[in-house]
């Protein structure tokens, strides 16, 4: 009995075999994806998408406007190689502005068998529109390996999302411990739904960059920087002669600078000087040559670590303020109106200014999101942020959220939200493209009554959190 079935499984095998390739593969349900799919930066004609094939074969998107892909078109393919890990990032070009496109991936011109339904995505929009950008930081899967908060951002519907960093938790100078918690992360279930309807942008922070707290110092950085680039879709990084993750994205009327925080940081201990830097002199004359040149309503900077005094003696802008006060001087001088910043890393949901009306400029805003999956660590009550607009957050799980308005004027509300979206900062704060600009004073209008309470208690000589 048992010879007689190997014999039959034999002639299976060989009659499977005796197929051509591509049929041979389908019935096998190989090749397919590994990782992914995931929609990376997008513009008004096109979109990217990210993928990780299950070996060395062309991978192509087909993609249409019509669900049943019946104006279907598909991509050129492009080689997953071996020395890429099998990942790549395939942009669908030639699309309409603002419009729906479904989409699924072919690899050696099959369609995967374990993704058989078409995703969908939209491109960006051309003209003024509402907008809403999520974002957050710090997704440690070895301890969180659910994240329902992710659920929460993708009900509400952001037209892109933002990773600022501690995206994994690698904390390693291995290329295998990267990859492998990089696959994990992306196929965190309540995480892939968003991964592959909304565009994704990403910068890195301390432990997707190396070990925690590192800075230019650290001697994998070339290789974490290659990873990186792998396994996201960014639509630049860095510069031919300024290596690093740095890039300026343009979504409708909203510039987005996402910074590279660690590949040129000089070590935080380090005296504070204006030789003292964050960016490195390439990255920083690039931002404000960049930010000069930005038309944009708004300007979003992004940071891996927080921009104000709140985390004075840690890992954050506050050990950099002469190179920090620097941009916010040039802002001030080249009379670029519309900078806002965002931030993560602490471990804690906050919205916190720098007061720059009293220097001539105008208010600096950091809205700041952390961990989407991490734990939460109430360090707030030791923390002096130079303006504290509301309370911070650490009851859960938290991204940050900006909502974009251009109807009758440029407008955007800036709030946290909880593990369910729902706020978690209480009022939003609202801010006019009117307010963001030379001698406008805005905080106090914005500051919630119980924080101004306290920080005029504390200006009094009393304790913010105490009595008098």
């Amino acid at each position: 009995m048992h010879r007689r079935n190997l014999l039959r499984g034999g002639a299976a095998l060989a009659f499977l075999a005796a197929l051509p390739r591509r049929l041979y593969a389908a019935a096998i349900g190989y090749p397919r994806l590994l990782d992914g799919p995931m929609v990376g930066a997008t513009t008004p004609e096109s979109f990217s998408v990210w993928s990780r094939a299950s070996g060395a074969f062309g991978v192509a998107v087909e993609y249409a406007t019509r669900r049943d892909f019946a104006d279907a078109k598909t991509t050129a393919p492009v080689a997953a190689t071996q020395e890429n890990d099998l990942c790549t990032a395939i942009e669908v070009k030639g699309l309409r502005p603002d419009t729906d496109y479904y989409y699924r991936i072919k690899t050696d011109g099959i369609d995967d068998r374990h993704q058989p339904l078409a995703f969908r995505t939209r491109t960006a929009p051309d003209r003024p529109r509402p907008i809403r950008i999520a974002f957050g930081s710090c997704a440690r899967v070895q301890l969180y390996p659910e994240q329902p908060v992710f659920e929460a951002v993708a009900a509400m519907e952001p037209d892109l999302f933002l990773w600022l960093g501690d995206n994994i938790y690698a904390d390693s100078d291995s290329e295998t411990a990267f990859s492998a918690l990089y696959s994990r992360q992306r196929n965190v279930p309540a995480l892939v739904p968003l991964l592959r309807s909304v565009p994704q942008l990403a910068i890195w922070d301390d432990h997707d960059f190396g070990y925690n707290d590192s800075d230019r110092r650290n001697g994998a950085k070339a290789m974490t920087r290659r990873l990186f680039d792998r396994w996201w879709a960014n639509p630049a990084s860095g510069l031919p002669d300024t290596p690093g993750i740095f890039f300026r994205h343009s979504f409708g009327p909203v510039d987005i600078f996402m910074l590279d925080g660690r590949y040129h940081r000089d070590p935080p201990s380090d005296p504070d000087s204006p030789a003292k830097t964050m960016l490195g002199a390439g990255q920083k004359a690039w931002l404000k040559r960049e930010l000069k040149a930005s038309k944009a309503a708004f300007k979003i900077l992004a940071s891996g670590t927080g921009w104000t005094l709140a985390e004075k003696d840690g890992d954050s802008w506050a050990a950099y303020l002469h190179e920090r006060n620097e941009i916010l001087d040039f802002i001030r001088d080249e009379r670029i109106g519309g900078c806002l910043g965002i931030s993560g890393d602490v471990h804690q949901g906050e919205l916190n200014c720098v007061p720059w009306s009293e220097q001539g400029g105008y208010d600096f805003y950091d809205l700041v999101s952390s961990g989407l999956a991490q734990y939460l660590a109430p360090k707030f009550v030791d923390q002096h942020p130079e303006v504290r607009l509301r309370a911070p957050w650490v009851r859960s799980a938290n991204f940050g959220l900006l909502e974009f308005s251009f109807d009758p004027e440029p407008r955007v509300e800036l709030s946290i939200r909880d593990v369910i979206g729902a706020s978690a900062s209480g009022k939003p704060v609202v801010l006019r493209a009117a307010d963001l600009v030379n001698g406008k004073q805005s905080w106090r209008a914005a500051i919630d009554p119980h924080e101004l309470e306290r920080r005029e208690r504390v200006e009094r000589g009393g304790s913010y959190y105490g009595g008098e």
